[in-house]
């Protein structure tokens, strides 16, 4: 929930919307699953409960989400990336343009490796250990149609577990301003399952306490993903 973080107060309401939109296409959310109780979320976010009402109010009208009423009600995400077609890469790059997609996968790299350095650094305990072993086991069981979340929260728990708000924070800025992007490429088996390699590599060197294999690791990874996105762009 790294992407719940408090607002600032002279826009309240449309910094609540952004957050809220964050971990809805981020899939800290899922398709189906409820967004946290008012009370907690309000205080999470730093707001009134008017002003979570009213960007709850405006993301269901957006068709984000469906709030139901009574004992067992709640605002429920309905949001789902569309299946990617043939020419959605393409205009998501033109969207974002060639240079401001060479930063982002730089910044990506930067920080992503970052956090998995520092984590490997930090000596964890079993709880934490076992997060990072469960997100793995997730992904790796994980179908096509979830598979893109369970990717995300992967990664994020990462950063998350260095306990640095401000590193968990960047690591989900640097994942959202290219989700779209990772959206769009078509999921290949063959490549799947070359990621899921990856994955292992990075875990296993997290909890053996070695920061340059994990670095090295997470650096081959993502390396993979941005050779991927220019083979679909060339």
């Amino acid at each position: 929930m790294t992407v719940l973080r408090p607002v600032r107060a002279g826009n309240a309401f449309e910094e609540t919307v952004e957050r809220l939109l964050q971990a809805i296409k981020l899939g800290v959310v899922g398709k189906g699953d409820k967004l946290p109780p008012e009370r907690e979320l309000a205080a999470r976010l730093g707001i009134s409960r008017v002003t979570l009402r009213e960007a709850i109010r405006a993301l269901s009208d957006a068709g984000y989400l469906d709030v139901r009423r009574g004992r067992y009600g709640g605002a429920f995400v309905t949001y789902e990336p569309p299946p990617p077609g043939p020419g959605d890469l393409r205009q998501a790059v033109n969207e974002m343009g060639v240079a401001e997609l060479s930063d982002v996968l730089t910044f990506r790299l930067a920080v992503e490796c970052g956090a998995a350095q520092v984590l490997a650094t930090t000596e964890l305990t079993d709880e934490q250990r076992g997060v990072l072993l469960r997100r793995l086991s997730e992904l790796e069981a994980a179908g096509l149609d979830d598979y893109r979340r369970l990717d995300t929260a992967f990664h994020l728990s990462i950063a998350e577990l260095t306990g640095s708000s401000l590193l968990a924070t960047t690591c989900a800025d640097a994942r959202l301003r290219i989700a779209d992007l990772l959206n769009a490429i078509p999921m290949l088996q063959v490549n799947l399952e070359h990621s899921a390699g990856q994955h292992r590599a990075i875990v296993e060197a997290i909890l053996a306490g070695d920061p340059d294999a994990a670095r090295r690791a997470v650096a081959e990874h993502l390396e993979g993903t941005a050779a991927l996105l220019r083979g679909f762009l060339t």
